[in-house]
């Protein structure tokens, strides 16, 4: 019985989360506000990032509605695992690990995170793409999608009105850009989240999208007619 109850013991409670959507869905938000809730309650967090999205300043992770917060940028071949060790070295019991745009991880990065889990149990919340401009993976999602224990679809809506799943590259007229690297810094206002039913519209010339969309202001109403 004794022995049932160490085991027990060692058993990983940690998991890996992988929060996974198209464009302007607000995950970096989510991030924050998970980072918010373990502090709140005096629980230390490590927020890394990629190094090559500096939007917002060097080791800056910031959302759309204003919300920032100091984050380690990491370059693609930096050990995460042993940059989660060291920083527990130097300052002491970590209780969440939350990665940003983690579709630009590499795969043997991803594998460091589930080291970080298992290892060290540590659970770790990775927040990114799915998908890139042409329709496929990123790399660091692929192995997400395959490793993770939890994964969970952050919603967000096309134009259309329907779901947005897709993310489209588009010009100065909004036509869509088939070819390039998948990568691309800064230039955001040119990628767009849409349904898989216009991303194939508009991928096959059928249809282009309206780049500047009006935006109407939050808590603001109409006047009711008299």
């Amino acid at each position: 019985m004794i022995a049932l109850k160490l085991c027990a013991r060692r058993i990983s409670m940690a998991k890996l989360f992988f929060y996974y959507s198209a464009m302007n869905a607000g995950k970096t938000t989510l991030l924050l506000q998970s980072a918010y809730n373990y502090h709140e309650r005096g629980m230390r967090t490590l927020i890394i990032a990629p190094a090559l999205d500096t939007r917002y300043g060097d080791g800056v992770v910031g959302s759309r509605i204003g919300l920032r917060a100091q984050g380690r940028r990491v370059e693609r071949g930096d050990d995460l695992f042993s940059l989660v060790a060291d920083d527990i070295s130097a300052r002491g019991p970590l209780h969440c690990v939350l990665v940003d745009e983690a579709q630009f991880l590499g795969r043997t990065q991803v594998w460091q995170l589930t080291d970080v889990v298992d290892r060290l149990d540590i659970p770790v919340l990775a927040y990114g793409l799915r998908t890139d401009f042409r329709g496929e993976l990123f790399e660091g999602s692929q192995a997400l999608l395959a490793w993770s224990d939890n994964l969970q679809e952050v919603k967000t809506i096309c134009h259309s009105g329907k779901k947005a799943t897709m993310v489209l590259r588009v010009d100065e007229k909004g036509r869509a850009v088939r070819e390039g690297p998948q990568v691309e810094v800064g230039g955001n206002d040119r990628y767009v989240s849409v349904s898989r039913i216009e991303f194939k519209k508009v991928m096959a010339g059928e249809s282009h999208i309206e780049l500047q969309q009006p935006m109407l202001p939050l808590g603001e109403t109409t006047d009711e007619p008299s």
